[in-house]
């Protein structure tokens, strides 16, 4: 379910579609579609239902016929779910120059940054002409090519399909590298670096 206002963009997809369908239209003509500019909207996907996602857009389109709705200047995205509490956490931040919702919520762009808060991991993601960057709500995401740099994992994945928990569901041939015993930690969604442990130097046995 997309809210955008006060179903202002609802209330334009619904008349655009009647639009559409007036006897007399030109089918070779423009799409049919409603825009609204500088609005927040909000994302309650029907197949993630832990989660909601939050959008501010400078443009949204809506396309009935398709059921699609286009966000262009995009900004402060995000995917929140709720902790033990009940209490509304930010689990994820989404950064795309653009993004298209389908009529299963999912999310399709040219390319895109996610960071999972909790595992202090940024992800580079992009995708191609035949293959776009997506996620999957109640799945994940994925990208023909990934970059990865989170403290405990670093690398370059094909072909990557990853879960918002840090799981790697499926992959190509990898260039990653893992150092669980580094000096950088993620704690409490930041990362800190920690001074390595001085070895004490072996003095000898005292006489």
């Amino acid at each position: 379910m997309l809210k955008a206002g006060v179903y202002a963009l609802l209330a334009l997809g619904i008349f655009a579609l009647v639009f559409a369908l007036l006897p007399g239209r030109n089918l070779g003509g423009p799409q049919t579609g409603a825009t609204l500019r500088g609005v927040s909207l909000t994302l309650y996907p029907s197949r993630d239902p832990g989660a909601v996602w939050r959008f501010q857009a400078a443009d949204v389109t809506n396309d009935p016929l398709k059921g699609e709705t286009h966000l262009a200047g995009l900004s402060n995205g995000g995917r929140w779910v709720k902790d033990r509490q009940g209490r509304p956490v930010l689990d994820a931040t989404l950064a795309a120059p653009d993004l298209t919702i389908d009529a299963q919520d999912n999310l399709m762009t040219s390319q895109a940054k996610i960071t999972l808060v909790q595992q202090c991991a940024d992800i580079e993601l992009r995708g191609n002409d035949e293959q776009p960057v997506r996620v999957e709500q109640g799945t994940g995401f994925s990208a023909p090519l990934t970059d990865i740099d989170a403290p405990s994992l670093k690398g370059r994945i094909p072909n990557l399909q990853m879960s918002f928990d840090f799981v790697i569901l499926d992959a190509g041939p990898s260039d990653i590298s893992s150092d669980l015993d580094g000096t950088e930690t993620c704690e409490n969604g930041k990362r800190v670096l920690h001074k390595p442990v001085a070895t004490p130097k072996n003095q000898g046995d005292r006489t």
